[in-house]
């Protein structure tokens, strides 16, 4: 509903189409767009591209013959859930000359450009580590878990701020609703350089929290997304010194950081928009969303399940 919104807002809304007739019909109604089977959509020359919003362990079924009918394609994140599905994808958008871009919402956030500036301008010194929680109640799904349906979130800012892959992971969590589906889950990774990551995430939480703590050798930044626009980017400038055996921390105020306020998924349908018609790779694209992908699938290999720990 919010992706089409957007795009209707963008003047780029041409139809919508459902698996659910009744459902096309309804979003057709809603948006003023008119209603499309999936053929229609491969078969409209028209159509620069499709917004793939469906379920993680369809996208590559409904991608792939839509980049063979030269329409270039967002996809909701996950790119997919197994590596294979996320190669056919490559696969078809480099055979066709089409553009692949993942939503990765965060990226086109306002407070997260903000702080890829404030990081690279040297304002906190050299990256050590990042915390990424992300925590809320409810969403729950038995099809795939917060592995795959939260952490490509937090991952894709983690592997943007650092710039690499991590040369280490460890993934632990429980599934405490469904079994085998887990819903907590806690990541540690680490990269060359010392720098050191931290994932935290869930389904089961009371309180919602969605917090990217950036933390470097001569200060921190921290982006809330749960807090109001002027208090979403906050700087701190905390000193940590050796003094013999004892460590000395002198304290600054925070210092709340100055935004343009938007709408990120607005931003993102534009960035798409944009990658329709130049036909240029957009900041999410398919290299970027194949790093993401190789990553969850090393946790997943690494994933241990508390409740399945035999005693």
């Amino acid at each position: 509903r919010n992706l089409a919104r957007n795009l209707l807002a963008l003047d780029a809304l041409a139809c919508v189409t459902d698996s659910t007739p009744a459902n096309a019909t309804a979003f057709a109604a809603e948006f003023n767009a008119p209603p499309a089977s999936f053929d229609d959509l491969c078969h409209d020359s028209s159509l620069d591209g499709v917004v793939i919003s469906t379920p993680a362990h369809s996208h590559a079924n409904i991608a792939v013959p839509l980049l063979a009918a030269g329409k270039h394609v967002y996809i909701e994140k996950p790119l997919a859930l197994t590596m294979d599905d996320a190669t056919r994808i490559a696969a078809a958008a480099n055979d066709h000359n089409r553009q692949v871009m993942v939503g990765h919402l965060i990226r086109y956030h306002a407070s997260f450009i903000e702080l890829q500036k404030q990081l690279a301008a040297g304002v906190i010194g050299d990256l050590r580590h990042i915390q990424a929680t992300r925590l809320a109640m409810g969403r729950i799904r038995n099809t795939e878990s917060v592995l795959f349906d939260l952490c490509p979130h937090d991952l894709s800012l983690v592997l943007a701020l650092t710039g690499t892959s991590p040369t280490h992971v460890s993934c632990a969590g429980a599934s405490h609703v469904t079994p085998g589906i887990v819903d907590v889950l806690s990541t540690v990774l680490g990269f060359d350089g010392g720098i050191s990551a931290h994932l935290n995430t869930g389904w089961i939480n009371p309180i919602k929290q969605h917090c990217l703590t950036v933390i470097g050798s001569t200060g921190s930044l921290v982006f809330d997304d749960t807090k109001p626009w002027d208090e979403k980017l906050t700087l701190f400038t905390d000193d940590i010194r050796q003094d013999g055996d004892y460590f000395t921390i002198t304290r600054q105020p925070p210092k709340p950081l100055t935004l343009t306020q938007g709408e990120p998924l607005k931003d993102e349908m534009r960035a798409f928009i944009h990658s329709c018609k130049s036909g240029t790779p957009a900041l999410t694209d398919m290299k970027d969303a194949l790093t993401v992908q190789a990553v969850l699938e090393d946790m997943q290999r690494q994933l241990v399940d508390m409740t399945d720990v035999k005693s």
